[in-house]
């Protein structure tokens, strides 16, 4: 009588070998082009891969302010102090 065993079926697996079905933990649906876009519009293109910060007010046509942020900052210098009085205003009331 002869007995065929299968040795892959009583083979021990460690962790590291175990396949877990290439199922994900969670499903990654990312829009890489809306952020890149969403990224890019504080910004100004400096050329060469450079980028700075340009000033997050709206003027009056809407459109938004060119010049280079403060350090630390989310305005230039003219719209941080106008934003700054503007505090200062609404706190004395």
């Amino acid at each position: 009588m002869l007995i065929s065993i299968n040795i892959k079926d009583y083979i021990m697996k460690t962790r590291s070998e175990i396949n877990y079905e290439n199922n994900p933990l969670y499903a990654v649906n990312i829009d890489f082009d809306g952020a890149s876009e969403e990224w890019r519009s504080n910004k100004f293109n400096m050329g060469n891969g450079v980028y700075r910060y340009i000033c997050a007010k709206k003027g009056i046509t809407g459109n938004l302010c060119i010049k280079k942020c403060l350090p630390g900052e989310e305005y230039c210098c003219l719209h941080l102090k106008m934003i700054q009085k503007e505090k200062e205003k609404y706190n004395q009331n």
